[in-house]
């Protein structure tokens, strides 16, 4: 068989996924049709935004984890939006959240290493706008999108 994983990869990050109908109606003890209805609705009415695969990141080479938290400059501060929305477009970042408290944004990054993650830094974090910076590095994940490990 092709091994095609450097092309699917990138798929299944961005929600190239599909809920198994059968498996839950099996589970729930309810007709495929009802599951596929219901979850049609919720797809429709944005309850559901995307479908995505649950990684173990060492496997794929995507272990090493940090969160950031991250201080604006005057000029960004009112609008973290734009900065974050900027941010996001990196496919390390994982999520970005802006908050309340000492910090404007959260953001989750992935990468294959440390030194990776330096050329990241180096290359992103210190864009024009963002004046201080605090790392959390990730030593062991337990649970993801509801998922214990």
């Amino acid at each position: 068989m092709k091994d095609i994983k450097s092309k699917l990869l990138p798929l299944l990050h961005i929600g190239y996924c599909t809920p198994q109908i059968a498996r839950l109606a099996q589970k729930m003890k309810e007709p495929a049709t009802t599951i596929h209805y219901n979850i049609k609705r919720m797809e429709e009415e944005q309850e559901i935004i995307t479908y995505k695969a649950v990684f173990d990141y060492k496997k794929i080479g995507e272990g090493f984890c940090a969160v950031l938290l991250l201080n604006l400059s005057a000029d960004e501060y009112g609008d973290p939006e734009t900065v974050g929305k900027d941010l996001a477009k990196h496919p390390e970042i994982e999520s970005v959240d802006i908050c309340t408290g000492d910090w404007e944004l959260i953001i989750k990054v992935r990468t294959k290493d440390q030194d990776a993650f330096y050329t990241f830094l180096r290359q992103v974090i210190t864009r024009r706008g963002i004046v201080r910076t605090k790392t959390l590095t990730s030593l062991k994940q337990l649970k993801t999108e509801w998922v214990e490990g």
